[in-house]
């Protein structure tokens, strides 16, 4: 098929899954897949071939900068007892068992080991579409670990294509290899970071500075691929360092234009790989003979089973070596591990590292094991999105996990921390940019009632919380509650609005609906002095002064810890929305 006959199909694939997906309550990636495998029942659709070199080089960097770019540096590091183990020995635990399961079913040993190499990893992107359900903590656990463990997957594929195609492995070359991914695709990633930084800190244009982050992905990747290290951790390095700078070095309307339009790419891309992946699949099933699909249907189920095994047993293993939270007991533990195994999901990594096994040896010879490779490393995602992804929501709701609300009451903290700094900062900055006391005590008035409010949120909150727990605590002891709390207040509502324009009078004195026309005169008005004008440039002023100092005292609690990275982006988006507003669309983009 030609290019545009693709697009428009996966564009309206695409439209059809995110319209049935949410009538029939089911993650849209799951209707993409099963949508892909419907369309590829059809001979002509199944030559759309996924070159390895495109999820590589177009999906992967942009998804996974994504996603590094919305995963909180804080609890990276607060997880790196969890993540470390979990993105490197868990990895090769993996692929070793789905390589034993395979070589004892049949499988040569090499292609085996290339097989748990693919499959090994969890994907990032997967894990961020379909664990959405999951408590904040665990998600951004498992969204780090997907993030970081590619490295150690692809040093495992190299070794197994090396032992496929004839080559020779030494315990030296492995060491190698394994610095190379990891410390290569790190200082790549950051090298990149840093000329990220002194770029962008000397721009102001909105599409200037898009542009540059959009290049950030795609130089980090081909930088750690010119040197064969990990292009996967050169993208996630970049992300997070980014993401912890940008506020600093970006301005408020081209963070707003970012944070349109990225998700929105990125869901295109997700979407058309997920679509992809179906059509992959049916083209693999149709490509290889009917004796063997059996066999390799069976190796395909033993090995996900492997991979579901060895992921909670791991994680047992190594409990006593990880700090169990406060409070929590041995059942609880044993429901978060079973959670964590069934959200491992696999995706477009594991497909990238199938593909790209070589089709022939340096010799000319066709490589052993190609197809059995391409057709468990499908059917392993497969198995994954369509199994664990509707499974996910029932096990979550079994495991009954606690009620993390530490990004609730982070976010209520940040709100009442800035504003009362910028309260207590309010005379000092009327001083500095020459405000008139009228304005500054407007100023004052209105920070006071944001203030208020973000202090009634948070007490509603906290009765929610308690109403809610002992309406839990009469549940369990069999008791009924007499009656419900009314809310205070007499529910009515009141509303103030502003002078209306007199309309207008007709000859015969009646009214009629006038236009627009000046509904005030005063004679003592000082028009030079403090004329409405003056005073909205000096409200003007005094607001993005305000923000400056609340986006100054927001970044420092993030960078003490008070506060998570992803609350203080939330937070500053609001500020961003109210700078855009203060000056004005045009003046903001400029």
């Amino acid at each position: 098929m030609e290019g545009l006959e693709v697009t428009v199909l996966l564009g309206l694939a695409m439209l059809v899954g995110t319209v049935l997906a949410p009538r029939l309550r089911v993650a849209t990636p799951l209707v993409l897949l099963v949508i892909g495998l419907a369309l590829g029942f059809i001979p002509e659709l199944r030559a759309i071939e996924l070159p390895p070199e495109t999820v590589l080089l177009l999906f992967l960097p942009v998804m996974l900068f994504r996603e590094a770019w919305t995963t909180s540096l804080r609890s990276v590091r607060r997880s790196l007892r969890y993540i470390v183990p979990m993105s490197t020995l868990l990895v090769v635990a993996s692929a070793f068992a789905v390589a034993g399961v395979g070589t004892w079913m049949g499988v040569p040993w090499e292609a085996a080991l290339v097989i748990g190499a693919a499959v090994a990893p969890p994907d990032a992107t997967a894990v961020a579409a379909l664990g959405r359900l999951l408590p904040a903590k665990t998600f951004m656990k498992l969204k780090a670990e997907s993030l970081t463990n590619d490295g150690t997957a692809l040093v495992l594929y190299a070794i197994a294509v090396s032992l496929l195609l004839g080559g020779q492995v030494t315990p030296w070359s492995i060491t190698g290899m394994v610095l190379l991914s990891y410390l290569g695709g790190a200082a790549a990633g950051i090298a990149v970071a840093a000329l990220a930084y002194l770029a962008l800190r000397r721009m102001q244009s909105t599409l200037t500075i898009n542009l540059t982050m959009l290049l950030v992905p795609f130089v980090s990747f081909l930088l750690a691929e010119v040197i064969d290290a990990s292009g996967v951790l050169a993208v996630v390095f970049a992300g997070l360092i980014v993401a912890w700078v940008s506020p600093r070095i970006t301005t408020a309307m081209s963070r707003r234009a970012a944070d349109a339009t990225w998700p929105f790419g990125v869901y295109l891309l997700n979407g058309a790989l997920f679509v992809l992946i179906g059509l992959e699949v049916q083209l693999v099933v149709h490509e290889i003979s009917p004796s063997e699909i059996g066999m390799l249907s069976l190796i395909t189920v033993a090995s996900w089973i492997a991979l579901f095994l060895v992921r909670y047993l791991f994680q047992w293993l190594f409990s006593p070596f990880s700090r169990p939270p406060a409070g929590s007991t041995r059942s609880l533990r044993h429901r978060s591990r079973l959670v964590s195994t069934v959200a491992g999901f696999r995706g477009a990594v594991s497909l990238a590292i199938a593909l790209s096994v070589p089709i022939t040896t340096d010799s000319g010879a066709p490589v052993a094991g190609r197809d059995s490779v391409v057709f468990v490393t499908a059917g392993v995602i497969v198995l994954t999105l369509l199994v664990q992804g509707p499974l996910l929501p029932v096990v979550i709701r079994w495991a009954k996990l606690p009620n993390d609300d530490a990004a609730i009451e982070e976010y209520e903290l940040a709100e009442r921390a800035i504003s009362g700094a910028a309260l207590a900062a309010l005379d000092d900055l009327a001083v500095e940019h020459g405000i008139s006391d009228r304005v500054r005590d407007r100023a004052r008035r209105e920070g006071y009632e944001r203030l208020e409010l973000a202090n009634a949120r948070a007490v509603a909150r906290q009765r929610a919380i308690e109403e809610r727990e002992l309406a839990e605590l009469d549940a369990s002891l069999g008791s009924s509650l007499d009656s419900s709390l009314d809310d205070d207040g007499d529910g009515s509502a009141s509303s103030t609005v502003g002078p209306v324009p007199p309309a207008g009078a007709d000859d015969e004195g009646r009214r009629t609906a006038g236009g627009l026309e000046m509904i005030a005169v005063s004679d003592d008005i000082d028009v030079t002095q403090r004329s409405p004008l003056v005073r909205h440039k000096e409200a003007t002023r005094l607001r993005l002064a305000i923000l400056d100092r609340k986006r100054e005292v927001l970044l420092r609690l993030r960078r003490e810890g008070t506060i998570d990275d992803l609350v203080a982006r939330k937070i500053l988006a609001n500020l961003d929305l109210e700078e855009i507003r203060t000056r004005g669309i045009e003046k903001a983009s400029d």
